[in-house]
């Protein structure tokens, strides 16, 4: 056991990979597919072979490096029911290790691979469970960016998931988030907002060959704040609404934006139902109410309330009816 703690103690400092999680035993099995409305915190691999589950799925901290689910064409989550963004279908989070400076234990390398996702998947680093005063505290320094990314997730891979909506965004990568791979899958259903969010401070996401034919009452992927993103060869029905919006939410909460939405890569994406808003590059420009709550601090977004979008690429995309 002291082995096993130093392991994860020296992950959570260094950003160090573990060794990969084990496969899951029958008995973690039978419980992953139970029935129930407590999360089961996953560390091991589960290959479920067409079986469903039906429950939330938590892959928490360090401890949950290396997990994963191939659910063989099953699905996780209930269908129709109504998720929230405190208590997702599947929540992949950094753990807050408590003391007069906080620390942050990840998950890093975990999989999702052939499923149908009830509701919506959540990635989370510093500000997860609602604490805001953590991303408050840190984006008052000038290092925030590297303190977000060293506190989050990274290296999420997954594959050929089908998202049906249920409300609440059905991907969301939080502040900080590195190297998500999303291919494959689409996205159905309904979104109170976008389809996939890409929060402030991320970076560095990959998403292919994905179908978005979702109902979205705004663009189907907001990239906020977050930088050197692939968006390649999705396919996107947009019902007249916005395809993909890059800009930097400044001030909201209070958090200082400390990266701008650069050195994108938006190509070979086919758009119908499109008005000519398909791709915006700083769609924002400031203009929100909450901007001036960040003022006081020489840099980012309390500095500047412009999305300063540069070096963004936008090439071989094409609008059809």
């Amino acid at each position: 056991m002291p082995g096993l703690l130093f392991l994860f103690l020296l992950q959570a400092q260094t950003g160090g990979t573990l060794p990969a999680a084990r496969p899951c035993s029958s008995g973690e099995i039978a419980a992953l597919t139970t029935v129930s409305g407590e999360p089961f915190r996953l560390g091991c691999r589960a290959n479920l072979g067409g079986q469903s589950v039906r429950r939330p799925v938590l892959i928490e901290g360090a401890e949950g490096s290396g997990a994963g689910i191939d659910c063989g064409g099953g699905s996780i989550g209930m269908a129709g029911a109504r998720t929230t963004t405190q208590a997702p279908t599947v929540a992949i989070w950094s753990r807050r290790i408590e003391g007069t400076t906080p620390g942050w234990s990840r998950p890093t390398d975990v999989t999702l691979t052939d499923c149908t996702v009830h509701g919506n998947v959540r990635i989370w680093g510093m500000g997860t469970r609602g604490r805001t005063d953590d991303l408050y505290a840190s984006s008052r320094t000038s290092g925030h960016t590297a303190a977000a990314q060293r506190a989050a997730p990274t290296r999420i891979v997954l594959s050929n998931l089908t998202f049906q909506a249920t409300g609440s965004i059905p991907f969301y990568v939080g502040p900080g988030v590195t190297e998500v791979s999303l291919t494959g899958g689409r996205f159905t259903g309904r979104s109170d907002s976008t389809a996939i969010y890409l929060d402030a401070e991320s970076a560095a996401a990959r998403i292919g060959a994905v179908i978005f034919d979702i109902v979205t009452p705004r663009e189907q992927i907001a990239v906020d704040g977050s930088a050197r993103n692939r968006i390649t060869g999705n396919r996107f029905v947009l019902r007249g609404r916005g395809g993909i919006f890059l800009y930097r939410n400044c001030g909201e909460d209070g958090v200082i934006r400390h990266q701008t939405p650069s050195g994108n890569t938006i190509t070979d994406n086919v758009f119908s139902g499109s008005t000519r808003q398909s791709v915006v590059i700083g769609s924002r420009e400031g203009g929100r109410r909450y901007c001036s709550d960040d003022r006081g601090w020489p840099f980012g977004s309390s500095l500047d309330d412009g999305d300063r979008a540069t070096a963004n690429t936008v090439a071989r995309n094409r609008s059809i009816r």
